[in-house]
């Protein structure tokens, strides 16, 4: 079974314990996003947001197991909908911002990823 939804891995823990060993042991893309940042970042030089739409990452970003050597691998975590409210609060019109290129180091990527959220992905 998948392990990237919490609100699944909790709903095995609680209702269907006998199948954790069932479940990846991979964690979610961002647990191991966060690990990388981690790796390459000093703590003095990140605090990571995670922009995503399920309330129930949050409570993932809070679980023990995201946390290494004492340090939270994400520091918070906005709903996009949380997110579109504070942009448009802030009067931010995306058409009228530069068009910018994505930051070093992780500046590579293809349109595969968009496909990760997509039903039957």
């Amino acid at each position: 079974f998948t392990s990237c939804c919490p609100g699944w891995i909790k709903h095995v823990e609680n209702m269907h314990p006998h199948l954790m060993p069932q479940v990846s042991t991979c964690g979610s893309p961002m647990e191991m996003f966060g690990a990388i940042l981690r790796q390459h970042y000093t703590d003095d030089e990140l605090y990571s947001v995670a922009i995503m739409p399920c309330t129930a990452k949050k409570a993932e970003a809070a679980r023990p197991e995201l946390v290494k050597d004492g340090e939270r691998l994400i520091d918070l975590v906005l709903t996009t909908q949380e997110l579109a409210k504070m942009i448009k609060e802030a009067g931010i019109d995306f058409a009228d911002l530069p068009d910018t290129e994505p930051d070093d180091p992780f500046a590579e990527y293809t349109g595969a990823g968009v496909i990760f959220g997509v039903t039957g992905g």
